[in-house]
């Protein structure tokens, strides 16, 4: 058994040192470093060697939530066995949703809900808003991971769900409950539990100020699925997104609607983003791929003159460092002129989009308002702009363009490489370079 010692590891890498370090040598991460104490050497648990080929390789039995797109972002259900940590803001909804998955879990089962932040009292108050009262649904109030290991080997539920990593905490690391060593070994010991009982466990993470989950990166290594709760508080829309998924694909979405009962699936998101689309000056609809689902999204843009020797660029929902280098492409491809004008751009509906596709749809919505003229308002765009003025083609373009048909829409600007992909009922506009993209975008047709 090893001797107990203080060590200092990082909360951003998990590399260790035995003196705190302003700034971690390995990542570059500052003021990361914590305190713990060094656990004793476990004994070898027994197992040994066996043959792949004689392993059943069939695809593993799903256990569906009933809950549509919380089974679509982690790959067709939950997997036995499985743990899946679900991270996001205060108050975004983290606990709603995994009590509305446990009510319909419990139809098959005892679901175990263990908390460490709320009373089962204050949890009951918030079940009964939601209508989640099943009988098989049973609240721990617990701690400690040995005794949450204990009660789930005891009772064998269908599935476990542990509110949150940060509050408990195991005897064999020293440590207060929330530090790196702590959370690190007690998601360990929960992973190593839903293996060998063969139960799903749900985690529930904190996050850091910068939109992190707290705790080591480790943390994300030992689970089997990370899910991303995004969106705005203030705003009713909630995207449930996988990040990392080892039974399906990452970067799936859900779109759910915050209500006073709970969150409600939203079936048909891109109506539900575009219902309240502006058909002024600055308003373009993109089709975006988010995962595997196709969104039309609203993208705004507002450019005015500016008050400042430098003007100001802000953009919401996308990389702000991508819009300035659009801007940049088309000072010097298109012959527009923002350097004496304010740029803002923004995602209606509170979305966080990543992808090259929807360059076109910021393009569009910037020419649009410095012209201050309208985009009809059945055209969509999607398209990537490198950085030579060129369009650059996009993956599943017809698909793209099918959901653009299916909500009305009867023009689709693209990429001219891609636009003999598409079957979809559309008039097919390719282009295949920014400067030629103004004049087409306002064609009267």
């Amino acid at each position: 058994m090893a001797r107990k010692a203080a060590v200092f590891s990082c909360s951003e890498c998990g590399s260790q040192s035995p003196k705190w370090l302003g700034r971690c040598p390995e990542c570059n991460a500052w003021n990361s470093y914590g305190e713990e104490q060094l656990a004793p050497v476990l004994t070898a648990s027994g197992a040994v060697p066996v043959a792949i080929g004689a392993i059943d390789g069939d695809t593993a039995p799903r256990i569906s939530t009933d809950m549509a797109g919380l089974d679509r972002v982690l790959g067709g259900g939950l997997v036995f066995g499985g743990v899946t940590l679900v991270g996001g803001e205060p108050g975004i909804g983290k606990s709603t949703l995994l009590l509305q998955a446990a009510e319909r879990l419990a139809r098959d089962g005892i679901v175990l809900y263990v908390s460490g932040e709320e009373s089962p009292r204050q949890i009951a108050i918030r079940a009964r808003r939601l209508g989640t009262t099943s009988e098989n649904i049973r609240l721990f109030a617990e701690t400690s991971v040995e005794r949450i290991i204990a009660v789930t080997e005891s009772m064998k539920p269908v599935a476990v769900i542990v509110d949150s990593i940060q509050t408990v905490h195991t005897s064999a690391s020293a440590s207060t409950p929330g530090s790196v060593g702590q959370v690190r070994d007690s998601a360990g010991l929960l992973m190593t539990a839903a293996k060998r009982l063969n139960i799903p466990i749900f985690l529930i993470g904190h996050i850091t100020k910068e939109g992190t989950i707290a705790g080591p990166k480790s943390l994300e290594h030992i689970v089997d699925t990370v899910l991303y709760f995004e969106g705005e508080k203030f705003q009713n829309y909630r995207v449930v997104r996988a990040y990392k998924n080892r039974f399906g694909p990452a970067n799936e979405v859900a779109i759910f609607e915050m209500h006073d009962d709970g969150l409600h699936e939203v079936p048909n998101p891109s109506a539900a983003l575009i219902s309240q689309r502006s058909t002024a000056a600055g308003s373009a609809i993109v089709a975006a791929l988010e995962g595997t689902r196709p969104l039309l999204i609203e993208v705004q843009a507002l450019v005015s003159a500016t008050h400042f020797p430098s003007p100001k660029r802000m953009a919401i929902g996308m990389d702000a460092n991508r819009v300035s280098l659009l801007l940049a492409v088309l000072e010097k491809k298109n012959g527009g002129n923002f350097l004496l004008s304010d740029v803002y751009a923004n995602l209606a509906g509170g979305l966080q989009i990543d992808e090259p596709a929807i360059d076109l749809g910021v393009v569009a919505a910037l020419i649009s308002s410095q012209r201050n003229v309208p985009i009809a308002h059945d055209v969509v765009v999607f398209g990537e702009v490198g950085l030579l003025g060129e369009i650059r083609s996009v993956s599943q373009a017809d698909l793209r363009a099918r959901e653009a048909a299916a909500l009305g829409f009867r023009r689709v600007i693209m990429p001219q490489s891609n636009a003999a992909e598409i079957r979809a009922d559309v008039d097919v506009v390719g282009v295949r370079r920014v400067d030629e993209f103004a004049d087409v975008l306002f064609r009267k047709q």
